[in-house]
């Protein structure tokens, strides 16, 4: 079966993405559709801003930490970005992380959970769908969205509606059929070619 990797992406102190991903994790985890699922914190992978001297596309990484940022990457089938908007835009950390990386990415699908004020991070979501679709990935539009954020966070746990786990759910079924379709491509790529 599939792995999906939940990457949450604001490295803020005082941050809730923390709190958001470990709900969606275990959402994921609940759903089964997926064989594995890992949490995966910006944070804690701590990449330094883009160091790397030779462009992504190669894969000739001279650092360690880009190294291992490849394979927690490439190990991956799906995605879900978890992820904050700053000032109509999503953070310069993902941004960041998204950046080291090429082939990595390619022909994986990646769901959405943007959280924010009255926009609920949408604004943010649309604009890293330029990014991701130039590497490559899918982004899904089925995606969870959370206005108010703060409002929805309850002794250090997410509270969310039923408009939120419906379309948790929703986006879970997606990752998985999309993952499924495009496994033949993935595979392809991984192989030499003759």
């Amino acid at each position: 079966m599939a792995k999906l990797e939940i990457i949450v992406a604001s490295t803020r102190p005082g941050r809730v993405g923390p709190v958001i991903g470990s709900w969606t994790e275990k959402l994921a985890r609940e759903h089964g559709g997926f064989g594995e699922v890992e949490l995966v914190d910006l944070a804690e992978v701590a990449l330094p801003f883009m160091n790397e001297p030779l462009h992504p596309r190669l894969g000739r990484y001279t650092h360690q930490h880009t190294r291992d940022w490849s394979a927690k990457v490439r190990e991956a089938d799906a995605f879900v970005f978890v992820m904050p908007e700053y000032n109509y835009g999503y953070n310069a950390e993902l941004k960041n992380a998204i950046d080291y990386l090429h082939e990595e990415w390619k022909y994986k699908p990646v769901g959405l959970v943007s959280y924010g004020g009255v926009s609920a991070g949408t604004r943010a979501a649309q604009m890293i769908k330029q990014v991701v679709t130039t590497l490559k990935m899918t982004p899904l539009a089925e995606a969870v969205s959370i206005p108010f954020v703060q409002e929805f966070i309850k002794e250090g746990e997410l509270a969310p509606n039923e408009v939120m786990t419906s379309a948790a759910g929703a986006m879970l079924d997606e990752l998985v059929r999309v993952a499924a379709a495009l496994r033949p491509l993935r595979t392809a790529e991984a192989e030499p070619l003759p």
